[in-house]
């Protein structure tokens, strides 16, 4: 893995997480991605009453880092609840693994002292990629 400031990624996730729109939930969580130019995205989730319009907190920052010019995550970091881990949804791990590769770190984290990290392949395992497009 890249050498990586785990605890800096995770209090840009923290920075986005304040921004969250949950008017709904009231389950807010953050983002924050590393990308391979080395600049940082962050994101939150922002919920719709058309539940199916909402977005996210790792997709809004993958699509903040795409619609710059970005197309590598070097690591995530994802912040949800304070007091449990909370981990990426199935459609977001798909978004990651779009931009990410196997070993791209994905840090789950509670706060900035208090985070475990897993590798792409070890939360989706088995991930249908562009590679399965050209078999």
């Amino acid at each position: 893995m890249v050498n990586i400031d785990y605890n800096a990624l995770v209090l840009e996730a923290l920075k986005g997480r304040e921004s969250a729109y949950v008017p709904y939930s009231n389950f807010k969580v953050g983002a924050a991605i590393l990308t391979g130019s080395g600049k940082i995205y962050n994101g939150c989730n922002i919920e719709n009453a058309s539940y199916g319009a909402t977005n996210c907190a790792e997709r809004t920052a993958i699509f903040k880092a795409v619609s710059e010019g970005e197309k590598e995550i070097k690591a995530i970091a994802v912040v949800g609840s304070l007091e449990e881990y909370t981990f990426p949804c199935g459609i977001c791990r798909q978004v990651i693994s779009e931009f990410g590769k196997e070993d791209t770190p994905i840090i789950i984290a509670k706060n900035e002292n208090d985070f475990n990290v897993y590798r792409l392949d070890e939360i989706l395992p088995g991930a249908f990629t562009k590679k399965d497009l050209k078999k």
